[in-house]
């Protein structure tokens, strides 16, 4: 059998009936700010809305559907991102047991979601790969079903339903841009327009530290990028020959790049997307992808489950990048008041502390001298220069700016 023609449209408009009482329709919104970016016109599919915060929801809704009485011992999968919460939920829908393998030491926060959904979670192993199998082992003890994340007819036709949805929504549209991890999402969804409009392009985007469909080999060890949704180290039996067919380009992205699109949806789109969801803006950003003059090019934000932790640094490289903070450095006599007497001179030019501290260690001083390191928040990189020079004009000759 050809594999690359095992999902049609049909088997998309059949999901889309399945689960439509569950599933959101995800709004499109438009992007003053990319689109006077790019001169391009811009929108985005908003897929970080929707239940359980990503389009896995989709699939997952409707493979267990698909499994009707096949379902009753109930479902399991190797998972420790947005296919676990959204298999857990569809579960929970059906009334079937769930059982969630994640590799140990998973962000506590999705094993908590799962949890909420009434999941059993089950830590195991160290990467993907042995999660994967001790849910395979599992379902095949007690005569449970496993549900693959991406490479599987039914959630491949369940992702798809979100490309039915942009044919609804979009007029005019031209490029679709997609993140692209196992190649469940980039398929489906490029069946489903294709299907209907074939001169519409599909762009996936990878990060580079995992590229598999951009032909980069796979790295032997754990894969540390802000898109670890999309860290899936090989292509999928079914899913890479339907990429192949159906996805017309692959691009790949930078973590630096990938960093800058999640702080410009906060900033700018008021969205919260994770990294794997943030690759389309990135490319996009990045002038990685020769948008259509005319039409409208959609990018597909796929999730939303960011983890907590991860906004302040975001945040502070941000600032950092864009001028707005100030690391210094300066020698003060170690006597009261000489804290007080250095930061007065940092208020008065318009500097606000971030945060300050003391190094008397590793750091050659008079015996009544102290070094201190601060950081603070400035309104851009003039005002930077500004703010030294008055400080130093102040009597601190020696302060030091930290460009890191």
């Amino acid at each position: 059998m050809d594999v690359s023609t095992s999902v049609g449209f049909a088997d998309i408009e059949a999901a889309r009936a399945t689960t439509a009482t569950v599933v959101s329709h995800t709004p499109v919104l438009t992007s003053p700010s990319l689109s006077d970016e790019t001169g391009r016109e811009i929108v985005l599919k908003a897929e970080s809305l929707q239940r359980t915060g990503a389009f896995k929801i989709r699939g997952a809704m409707n493979k267990v559907a698909s499994l009707g009485p096949a379902a009753a011992n109930g479902v399991t999968a190797g998972s420790a991102g947005n296919h676990a919460q959204a298999l857990a939920f569809a579960a929970r829908h059906a009334g079937v047991p769930c059982e969630i393998f994640v590799p140990s030491g998973a962000p506590i926060t999705k094993i908590e979601a799962c949890q909420a959904y009434g999941a059993r979670v089950v830590e195991v192993g160290h990467s993907l790969e042995e999660t994967m199998a001790a849910a395979r082992e599992e379902a095949g003890k007690h005569g449970m079903a496993f549900c693959h994340p991406f490479d599987d007819p039914a959630v491949v036709a369940g992702q798809g339903t979100l490309g039915l949805e942009l044919m609804e929504d979009v007029q005019e549209l031209a490029c679709v841009v997609v993140p692209l991890g196992g190649g469940g999402l980039a398929s489906g969804l490029a069946i489903a327009v294709k299907s209907l409009r074939p001169d519409v392009r599909v762009i996936g985007v990878q990060a580079e530290r995992c590229a598999p469909y951009a032909g980069e080999e796979p790295s032997t060890g754990p894969i540390v990028t802000l898109a670890d949704g999309i860290a899936v180290k090989r292509p999928g039996q079914l899913t890479g020959p339907l990429v192949e067919r159906w996805v017309d380009d692959v691009v790949t992205v930078h973590e630096d790049a990938i960093a800058d699109a999640m702080v410009f949806l906060m900033d700018r789109a008021k969205l919260y997307v994770e990294g794997a969801g943030a690759v389309g803006v990135a490319a996009v950003q990045s002038g990685l992808i020769d948008l259509p003059a005319t039409g409208t090019t959609c990018i597909v934000l796929s999730g939303g489950n960011l983890d907590l932790g991860v906004v302040p640094g975001l945040i502070r490289r941000h600032e950092t990048e864009a001028g707005r903070r100030l690391v210094v450095a300066a020698m003060i006599d170690d006597r009261p008041g000489g804290l007080v007497r250095l930061l007065q001179e940092f208020a008065a030019a318009g500097a606000n502390l971030i945060e300050v501290h003391h190094a008397r260690e590793g750091v050659h001083l008079h015996v009544r001298e102290t070094a201190v390191h601060a950081t603070f928040e400035v309104r851009s990189p003039e005002h930077a220069t500004s703010v030294v020079g008055a400080v130093r004009a102040a009597g601190y000759g020696d302060l030091r700016v930290d460009t890191g």
